[in-house]
């Protein structure tokens, strides 16, 4: 859908996209987008502009009111003098990039090991792609770790350079068995497969870099050679545009990979999701990656993609632990030694319910890990007490007050404070410098045995604490797709008879900015006889308010589908209703107002984009990777609107009216 109407802009070579570009200051892409009527007729000085014109460009500059490199030029810095640059993530410097240290954190070596991981990746799925497609080779061991050691690279999970030095001397040993394989096969890699590409800067294609006797003696010389392969070289070579739509590519197979990661650990596989993966990282090592529309095409393919993994990890979810069921969950704490679980990975959750069986101890939930509570898998344990905290960045704040052991399983994580690092642990592809970190088996078994012994020295609650902790109201979980069908007959007579006027699905990502107060005020100027659909760790911005029910029924009016990959449940959900009513999802009383913040986000947006939906909001600021001219053409052929935070009333207004 999506894919091919965005196919129709392929052609535009790499000389088409001037390199004069530069990261555009947030505030112009927000300008722009917000003045989306006026630069809407400018499509055709898009193209232009895409295809190199001036005259196109002078077009797109007097539609929108201002000349777009002006604007960009404000806050373009010389990318040489940068100890880094990274702007994968919403919350990055200024709406740009940060350029000196991470706002997560991130150190510009742990930059340059990242962007040396993602180089080496890319090498390693050309072959892994070449040997699939030529010879027929199939490599499990290459399958699960590219997914797994991409995953690392999202916002929040891994800061640890010893981990990242590990994952690229991986990455080139898996190399050279599968070069060994591919020559015991008798198949050649074709000569131009390695021909260096000018984005990649001085370095060579990451195959041949991978292959080649490189003298790697440590840490030090993998973050001198990370250095020359992240976004700068691209931007220089490529243009801002072309070079941050190459990103979103990237950053969507970022998250599908995570997605995709989390079902194999349940041991649910598809062939073709490696495939994928693999075929996409390597189409960014060859000349097609040069052409914005095949870019394109790719990012919707992987759009595409993704919803058939989070349609798999559903499964593996529903497989393993039982379809979620309405179940509301203690915020209260209970006496007794705790552990706190953090991340989204139920499977390990469910390992250390089964290993602190029977020891006296309460396990908590936090964060995106509060949805576990609905399954009847994990619910059926007494000891998950219940659930602690708010969402990842209050984690200095909730993990200090806790007073138990903490396990973190995926993202996200932050540097921990001096109190409780001494009680925090990583697992899976998270790790964070200085705290101790726990390791799968041969058979994926992990031994939570260090946590569950930090736990019973620790104090965890007493009966006098217990006592003062202020009592809260239980929220509840549990509507996924299969418990919100199962009362579909009385959504559509709701409806039907006016009781129902609108539904909103809020939610995604939640992160510190002031400006995410819009998601929490929204809810206030929603007329009774609306619903909320909720999902991710965007759910904590309103999980705890009482909406009451739908006036004359028993429907609740908040319903929390789960974590952020169950936006399936919510695509589902969309598409029976449309069914029922015979139209399309466009066209329901129906609006998506999505908050993000990192890669995941990004896929499960880039899924939206390709099944076709439109009039989406996006917030509380857009992607500084995606330049002004990327921003219009999503905002042309979707409709792409972007939250107006200062006045959430008046976006409520339009959204009431479809808008």
């Amino acid at each position: 859908m999506g894919a091919r109407a965005l196919a129709s802009l392929g052609g535009r070579g790499l000389a088409s996209l001037a390199s004069t570009e530069s990261r555009p200051p947030v505030a112009a892409r927000q300008g722009l987008l917000r003045n989306a009527a006026a630069c809407r007729g400018s499509t055709s000085g898009m193209l232009a502009l895409l295809s190199g014109s001036s005259a196109g460009l002078q077009l797109v500059r007097g539609a929108c009111g201002a000349s777009v490199a002006a604007k960009m030029a404000a806050d373009n810095k010389a990318l040489k003098n940068d100890k880094m640059l990274c702007y994968q993530c919403e919350q990055t410097k200024g709406g740009t990039g940060c350029t000196e240290i991470g706002v997560c954190g991130k150190t510009p070596e742990v930059a340059a090991l990242q962007d040396l991981l993602v180089y080496s990746l890319k090498g390693l799925a050309s072959l892994a792609h070449i040997a699939r497609t030529t010879a027929g080779i199939e490599d499990p061991a290459v399958n699960s770790f590219v997914n797994g050691a991409i995953f690392s690279t999202l916002t929040n999970v891994n800061f640890a350079d010893d981990r990242f030095v590990e994952f690229v001397t991986e990455s080139r040993r898996l190399h050279a068995c599968l070069a060994e394989k591919l020559k015991a096969a008798g198949v050649a890699v074709p000569a131009d497969a390695t021909a260096p590409q000018p984005w990649f800067g001085g370095m060579p294609h990451p195959l041949a870099w991978n292959g080649s006797p490189v003298a790697l003696g440590g840490v030090g010389d993998m973050i001198e050679v990370g250095g020359q392969t992240g976004i700068a070289p691209r931007q220089e070579a490529l243009g801002a545009t072309l070079a941050g739509l190459q990103e979103l590519l990237v950053y969507g197979l970022k998250g599908l990979a995570a997605y995709a990661h989390h079902a194999e650990a349940l041991g649910h596989k598809d062939p073709a999701v490696y495939a994928y993966v693999q075929e996409a990282l390597h189409f960014l090592c060859t000349p097609a990656a040069a052409d914005l529309g095949k870019v394109l095409e790719h990012s919707f393919r992987a759009g595409a993609v993704n919803f058939r993994v989070m349609e798999m990890l559903s499964q593996a979810h529903t497989g393993t632990f039982g379809h979620p069921v309405p179940t509301p969950v203690s915020l209260n704490p209970v006496a007794g030694k705790a552990i706190l679980v953090t991340g989204h990975d139920l499977h390990d959750l469910d390992m250390l319910l089964q290993q602190t069986e029977g020891k006296g101890i309460n396990v908590y939930t936090h964060g995106e890990m509060l949805p576990a509570h609905g399954y009847p898998g994990l619910k059926k344990y007494p000891h998950l007490a219940g659930h602690f905290g708010g969402a990842w960045y209050r984690q200095k704040i909730d993990f200090a007050a806790f007073p138990g052991a903490i396990a973190v399983t995926t993202n996200c994580v932050l540097d921990p404070l001096e109190s409780y690092r001494d009680s925090m642990w990583t697992i899976n592809e998270t790790g964070v410098s200085g705290v101790p970190h726990i390791r799968a088996d041969a058979s994926g078994h992990k031994d939570f045995g260090p946590i569950i012994q930090r736990a019973l020295e620790l104090p965890g609650y007493t009966e006098a604490a217990v006592a003062k902790a202020p009592k809260k109201k239980d929220v509840t979980v549990g509507f996924g797709h299969n418990a919100v069908l199962s009362v579909a007959p009385a959504v559509i007579d709701a409806i039907q008879t006016g009781k129902l006027e609108h539904i909103f699905l809020v939610g995604g990502c939640d992160g510190s900015e002031p400006q995410r107060k819009y998601y929490s005020k929204l809810h206030s100027h929603m007329p009774q006889n609306t619903m909320v659909l909720t999902l991710g760790c965007g759910k904590f911005r309103i999980f705890d308010q009482d909406f009451g029910n739908l006036p004359g029924t028993n429907i609740p009016r908040l319903l929390d589908m789960g974590q952020c990959n169950d936006a399936y449940s919510a695509l589902v959900v969309a598409t029976e209703l449309a069914k029922v009513f015979k139209t399309d999802v466009n066209s329901l009383p129906l609006s998506l107002d999505i908050s993000w913040f990192e890669q995941k986000a990004v896929a499960v947006l880039l899924t939206l984009l390709h099944l076709g939906v439109r009039n989406i909001r996006l917030g509380p600021r857009l992607p500084a990777f995606l330049t002004p001219e990327a921003i219009q053409v999503l905002v042309d052929k979707f409709n792409l609107i972007p939250a107006n935070v200062a006045d959430p009333g008046a976006d409520l207004k339009m959204m009431m009216k479809g808008k």
